[in-house]
């Protein structure tokens, strides 16, 4: 329905704010390593009070851009031997994505937030109706359970070795633009500009 701040304010009495994770190569760990790691995660597994969502989103990278900026690249040296092996690597990295599909993981956790966990008086304070905007309690109860959710959980990322960050609004409304609209090609309005369609299907704009 709307974001304010770093808050997601969904129907329902219903809201959530969302953390990026950083990522780490399993596989290049050492074995004391990855069973420290597994430990670590187990431990902040069994330590969450509250429910979590874990999301793996993975995005297929666009690659044209990039052969673009080589072949500018190529054209702009003076250089002929370097000329010679950009084009060369140019044309293993536009033959390496004809035979495989290159993906950008990014990981995220979503703390939700109901208007149930104040009580009945907290669920007064949520919109009656689908389509009717949430008060201003509401919002402020959100803010202030969501922050004391995402406080405990930093710190217990760290501890797995991992790095957290809260999305802000700016970032937050680029992420569901790119969710809604993968071919759209990034989002270009301002984003303060709410006059228009952020959210375009195959069959309305939202």
């Amino acid at each position: 329905q709307e974001i304010r701040d770093n808050v997601v304010l969904l129907e329902g009495g219903q809201a959530c704010i969302i953390m990026q994770i950083t990522a780490t190569n399993f596989s290049l760990l050492s074995r004391e390593e990855q069973d420290a790691s597994m430990f670590a995660y187990a431990t902040f597994l069994n330590s969450l009070s509250f429910p979590v969502e874990i999301l793996i989103r993975n995005k297929k990278v666009q690659i044209e851009s990039y052969l673009k900026l080589l072949d500018q690249e190529a054209k702009k040296t003076s250089n002929q031997k370097l000329a010679t092996e950009i084009n060369l690597y140019r044309e293993f990295v536009e033959n390496l994505i004809k035979t495989t599909t290159i993906l950008d993981k990014q990981f995220y956790i979503i703390l939700p937030y109901s208007s149930l966990e104040a009580g009945i008086k907290g669920a007064a304070t949520a919109a009656p109706g689908k389509s009717a905007p949430y008060t201003e309690d509401f919002f402020m109860q959100a803010r202030v359970a969501l922050k004391g959710k995402a406080d405990s959980l930093l710190g217990q990322i760290e501890r797995v070795g991992l790095r957290a960050s809260v999305l802000e609004r700016e970032e937050l409304i680029r992420l569901f633009y790119d969710i809604y609209n993968p071919d759209a090609g990034g989002l270009q309005q301002d984003i303060d500009d709410a006059t228009k369609p952020m959210l375009v299907s195959t069959n309305k704009i939202v």
